[in-house]
């Protein structure tokens, strides 16, 4: 697989219940979309984002990114990259043979998680990646809004919960995490692209209802998803709270 087989998506909706307007929010001086384009075009020959509004639109041209818009009605950001690729594709006269699908809220995205990511299609039976950051304390293991993921032998998830997973039998609870390798999962994907276009045919399963994860649809349909472990856990915003507090913190 070649650099410029590869295409980075970045699905960008203004719309926002916590935070309308999310990817234009001023970061330091430079919106949080233009952010996010920087860092992934370290790494990857083509990025574009993929938006439903006109103003994410603009904002995007006038910096100098590339852009494509995208129907309002999808239910996911991996739906939005579906499109986005297709779109792509026709105006680029170009077949693309990965797809990452980079968080648009991310601002602060490493270079080497997009680069391990995309290192696992260097096997050409990678069907779905994503990464996985072993997990250091006991409150991360019994937060729900940290998905957990348990691996098999050959690094590809079993099932991902928001429950802590595995349970740890006979042990105090406080001590789960220095008795077992646990992992927490970091919502980067990258798909090759005609499993991209498979799973979004597929309909929400009785797993993904229950947990809200939509990985799990995946998984239930017989996807194998493999894992590249990081040590970075990305900072994102999902409100101008998170932003002031990046720069309490030294971020940026």
């Amino acid at each position: 697989m070649k650099k410029n087989d590869i295409l980075g998506i970045i699905p960008a909706r203004y719309a926002s219940t916590r935070f309308p307007g999310k990817p234009l929010a001023d970061i330091g001086g430079i919106s949080m979309i233009q952010r996010v384009v920087t860092q992934a075009a370290k790494v990857l020959s083509y990025v574009v984002v993929a938006t439903d509004d006109h103003r994410i639109f603009d904002a995007v041209k006038a910096f100098g990114g590339n852009v494509v818009m995208t129907s309002e009605n999808h239910q996911s950001g991996t739906d939005r990259c579906a499109e986005a690729l297709n779109t792509v594709e026709k105006e680029q006269e170009k077949t693309f043979k990965v797809v990452v699908n980079i968080q648009g809220d991310e601002p602060f995205v490493q270079t080497e998680q997009i680069e391990k990511l995309t290192s696992c299609f260097y096997n050409a039976d990678t069907e779905i990646a994503t990464l996985v950051k072993p997990l250091k304390n006991n409150d991360e293991l019994f937060d729900p809004n940290k998905p957990k993921v348990v691996l098999n032998k050959h690094s590809q998830a079993l099932y991902f919960s928001r429950s802590p997973i595995p349970y740890y039998r006979n042990a105090d609870r406080k001590e789960w995490h220095l008795l077992h390798p646990y992992f927490i999962h970091i919502g980067l994907y990258a798909y090759r692209s005609d499993i991209l276009r498979e799973i979004t045919l597929l309909k929400p399963g009785a797993l993904e209802q229950a947990e809200s994860l939509e990985q799990l649809r995946w998984l239930e349909n017989g996807y194998i998803i493999s894992t590249r472990k990081t040590e970075f856990e990305s900072w994102s915003v999902d409100t101008p709270e998170d932003i002031e507090r990046l720069k309490k913190n030294g971020v940026f």
